[in-house]
């Protein structure tokens, strides 16, 4: 049994691989921000905002196995209608929130023998698309984080990212709120369909397991066929 720290998981892909994790028998501590989560028998809920100065995580052990953080936003709008501000923002949730949490956890990630920390990016940091110039820079910022911490921390604590297309998550509830919509993106993806919390939570156990103990370094693209196929 190994024990899990998973940042954001009150909704969508961080509560779905908590419950995945839990019932695989593992212990995870998991936060929510706004919307607060009753406690699973092996998930320890508590309430933290990565935004905030100051980061209480004394409730955890001395020890973790694994640190998952899945904060993050979807804002498409036109570039020339984004503020610096907007930008700065976006990128204090996204990237600075991992970066505290990580420093915040790293002595006790060192304490295990196979510790891993997962990030999560987007198909958009990679592949170029209308109106995504917001989250692409955070996420952009993510896979070199990702990259620059599997090279520092090496051997002792693995570091990787997944980077999903189009997920029904309450985050992209404004891009999916009718069946037109839902079929519409679905078909934009070689696989016809748009991504689940599971496919995102399946390929995260993976990740953060002993079976993926080669594996550091990595961003790996969870997308339909989104970012390599032509068909």
């Amino acid at each position: 049994m190994a024990t899990y720290f998973i940042i954001g998981a009150s909704s969508g892909i961080g509560k779905q691989l908590a419950e995945n994790l839990a019932i695989e028998g593992h212990q995870v501590y998991a936060t929510y921000h706004k919307h607060s989560i009753e406690n699973h028998i092996s998930i320890d809920y508590h309430p933290l905002n990565v935004l905030d100065e100051q980061i209480d995580i004394s409730f955890l052990p001395e020890t973790i196995d694994g640190l998952v953080y899945c904060p993050g936003s979807i804002h498409l709008k036109p570039f020339h209608r984004i503020s610096a501000t907007d930008f700065v923002q976006d990128y204090q949730l996204q990237v600075v929130g991992a970066i505290k949490l990580i420093q915040a956890c790293l002595s006790r990630l060192k304490n295990s023998p196979q510790a891993s920390i997962l990030l999560f990016s987007t198909i958009a940091a990679q592949q170029g698309l209308n109106f995504h110039s917001q989250v692409a820079s955070s996420k952009g910022a993510i896979e070199g984080l990702t990259k620059a911490l599997a090279a520092e921390f090496a051997p002792k604590i693995r570091v990787n990212a997944i980077a999903p297309s189009l997920t029904n998550t309450p985050l992209a509830t404004a891009l999916l709120n009718t069946e037109q919509k839902i079929e519409a993106n679905a078909q934009r993806h070689p696989l016809k369909r748009i991504g689940t919390t599971n496919d995102m939570a399946y390929m995260a156990s993976f990740l953060l397991s002993e079976k993926a103990s080669w594996i550091s370094g990595q961003i790996i693209h969870v997308d339909g066929g989104m970012s390599s196929l032509r068909i």
